[in-house]
């Protein structure tokens, strides 16, 4: 019998992590609101309607459950809907049937941290946000953490990749963060979303006991100046403006991956240059050699 792992909220990350998986020789189904949107990508959908309990009942058993999904809007009630009351309705549905998942994913975000002063943080460090998002994350990863059902909560830092590309476009326009204060930021290739989920998946089904809880980012934190520098040489464009305003919400924090190596995940983009290399490269966005 081949594995059963369903994606509920499967979009860009989703897609991904499915193709990987089925290509392992898994059953893979993508369940979202908008089935058409998977009609290129090769898999299994579903429709489901993650408000609307007769929708989730409808969806097949799976031995895998990963929750990816994301909000329509950047709204408190949005957020509410697509992570802590979207996750319990998904967990009550999967965790009374008869055949319950094995395993459970639920896809957070380092948003649920506050620190701001540069600090390293792992998976043991306080979470205080501030924010609305912050705080429903961590409401969604306590439903999860709580419940009977076995689960992990992966936070994945700043995601980018190919269609993520609003920083190559700000330093294409010559705008550049200011070098001090330093202001860190941690990010993640898309595909290595994708790959730390099949990684732990794996080690699931392989039974390998894994943690409850992990902290998905590249192996260099890195001021977001620096970032934004690198990126402006290879774009061959000279910086002619300061970028200021979105620095002010901005959490300065470095985020630590320890644990996920320890895992044996290895990454394939574990810089922002390997990434945004393959970024700049299959987006057309270098400049023509002469």
């Amino acid at each position: 019998m081949k594995t059963t792992t369903l994606i509920l909220g499967c979009g860009d990350i989703g897609t991904v992590l499915g193709q990987r998986l089925q290509e392992a020789g898994q059953r893979v189904i993508g369940a979202r609101r908008k089935v058409e949107a998977l009609a290129e990508s090769g898999l299994e959908a579903a429709a489901v309607d993650l408000t609307d309990p007769a929708s989730l009942a409808a969806l097949p058993d799976a031995d895998i459950l990963v929750y990816v999904a994301s909000a329509d809007r950047f709204e408190e009630a949005a957020y509410r809907a697509a992570y802590p009351e979207g996750l319990a309705a998904a967990l009550t549905e999967f965790g009374g049937r008869a055949t319950p998942p094995r395993h459970v994913f639920f896809v957070s975000s380092t948003s649920v941290y506050a620190q701001r002063d540069g600090e390293t943080v792992d998976e043991a460090s306080p979470t205080e946000p501030t924010g609305f998002s912050g705080q429903l994350m961590c409401e969604a990863e306590r439903a999860l953490l709580d419940h009977p059902l076995p689960g992990s909560v992966v936070r994945f830092s700043g995601i980018y990749g190919p269609g993520r590309d609003r920083l190559i476009r700000q330093v294409g326009e010559g705008r550049i963060a200011p070098p001090s204060p330093a202001m860190y930021t941690n990010r993640i290739h898309r595909d290595d979303c994708a790959g730390v989920l099949a990684h732990l998946i794996g080690r699931v089904l392989e039974g390998e006991g894994i943690d409850d809880l992990y902290l998905a980012t590249d192996c260099e934190p890195a001021p977001l100046h620096d970032v934004m520098a690198w990126l402006a040489k290879q774009l061959k464009v000279e910086a002619t403006a300061t970028i200021q305003s979105p620095l002010r919400r901005r959490a300065s924090k470095r985020c630590s991956n320890a644990r996920l190596l320890e895992s044996g995940y290895q990454f394939r983009y574990p810089t922002f240059r390997e990434g945004y290399a393959q970024v700049l490269r299959e987006g057309g966005f270098l400049p023509e050699r002469a």
